[in-house]
């Protein structure tokens, strides 16, 4: 439980983000001072999974779809592990100080990406253990930083008032980044949700999933595709997350994260099938849903046979 829930006005979060405040009172103002790069936001119910020893990212860059084998101390990355269909389990993103790579994730997923590590560092030196001492904090300017748990009551002091995770999911929601156990399932790919290029290097050698990956990006069409849902302000209440997105009374996609934007008014992310129209009235859990483009439903027709 974050030190940051006894600050007045607080609301604590549910669900995944229990543990931090959904809002300290005034979520519009919060998402201004975020967009503005005067806010932070305390995300210290992320898992942080540390690795340790020298051979630290050359285990991460076998199993992981980025390139870290040279990766820069001070330099931050962003990767994802595959099951060897390709279907995406874990999502990371850390930075290397030289001697140690810290990793944040899901919170409970840190647990998983651990043993998966663990399992497969062989006779390499290195160490993956969870890092409860560690806390994610989004700073102002919106750099994530890892601090010390202990630190955590003395920010708001150095860096002025907090923002919730309200104000910080609205605005990621509608830059249409996607957050693993939320906006996918156990299906998805990276192509689907615009994962390549920002957690996926694409000349990177092979890795676990690699042929599902390459054989979408180069020949195929992801099978889903990741949208910004516009939804009618008139209703009283957000979607349920993991809701069907409806067609014509017809399932063809799923409800992930949704949240009130200060600008936009009533967003959410889905993921569709393919197939369905881009200008396509949708209904998301009872809630009538326009549709707004981020995953190109022809993404990955870059190779034509020709006949």
């Amino acid at each position: 439980m974050s030190p940051l829930l006894e600050l007045p006005g607080a609301v604590a979060g549910d669900g995944i983000d229990a543990g931090v405040a959904w809002h300290y009172g005034n979520p519009v103002a919060e998402q201004r001072r975020l967009e503005q790069g005067t806010g932070w936001v305390d995300l210290s119910h992320r898992d942080v999974v540390t690795m340790s020893g020298p051979d630290r990212l050359t285990l991460l860059h076998a199993m992981s779809t980025q390139h870290v084998e040279r990766l820069a101390a001070g330099e931050w990355t962003e990767g994802l592990i595959l099951s060897p269909h390709g279907h995406v389990e874990h999502h990371f993103a850390g930075i290397d100080d030289g001697t140690a790579l810290p990793l944040h994730t899901e919170p409970g997923a840190g647990v998983g990406l651990v043993d998966f590590l663990t399992s497969m560092r062989f006779m390499m030196r290195v160490e993956v253990q969870l890092d409860p001492d560690q806390a994610v904090v989004v700073g102002p300017g919106g750099d994530v930083t890892f601090i010390a748990r202990g630190e955590l009551a003395s920010l708001p002091t150095r860096w002025g008032p907090p923002s919730g995770t309200w104000a910080y999911e609205a605005l990621r929601i509608a830059a249409g980044r996607p957050r693993l156990g939320l906006d996918t399932d156990h299906r998805t790919i990276p192509n689907e949700v615009g994962w390549l290029g920002t957690a996926v290097h694409m000349d990177k050698g092979c890795y676990r999933g690699q042929e599902t990956v390459a054989r979408v990006h180069t020949l195929g069409r992801p099978p889903r595709r990741l949208v910004l849902l516009h939804l009618d302000g008139s209703a009283e209440r957000l979607p349920s997350l993991g809701s069907d997105l409806l067609l014509d009374g017809r399932a063809v996609g799923r409800v992930g994260s949704s949240a009130r934007h200060h600008e936009l008014g009533p967003i959410a992310l889905g993921l569709l099938k393919r197939s369905v129209p881009v200008d396509a009235e949708l209904v998301a859990d009872g809630v009538a849903a326009a549709q707004e483009v981020l995953v190109d439903p022809g993404v990955g027709l870059h190779v034509r046979a020709r006949l």
